[in-house]
């Protein structure tokens, strides 16, 4: 059986998977230094291997947390 799960999963997915927006990720992950910058040219993504997106959903639990 051939394990088929991506290593890494894109800011869009990881969007997705964790429930938050997209602007709250990419500031997440600027403040935290997770994920990896791809770029091709003109074009630039963001990439989160499944530990980072753990850490990104903890940080982000903490932060709601904290606010109230």
């Amino acid at each position: 059986m051939i394990n088929n799960v991506p290593r890494f999963v894109t800011r869009a997915r990881a969007s997705h998977l964790l429930g938050i927006p997209e602007a709250e990720l990419r500031r997440i992950s600027e403040e935290s230094g997770l994920g990896h910058v791809e770029r091709a040219g003109d074009e630039e993504e963001i990439y989160f291997t499944y530990e980072e997106l753990r850490q990104v959903l903890m940080l982000a639990v903490y932060e709601k947390q904290t606010k109230h």
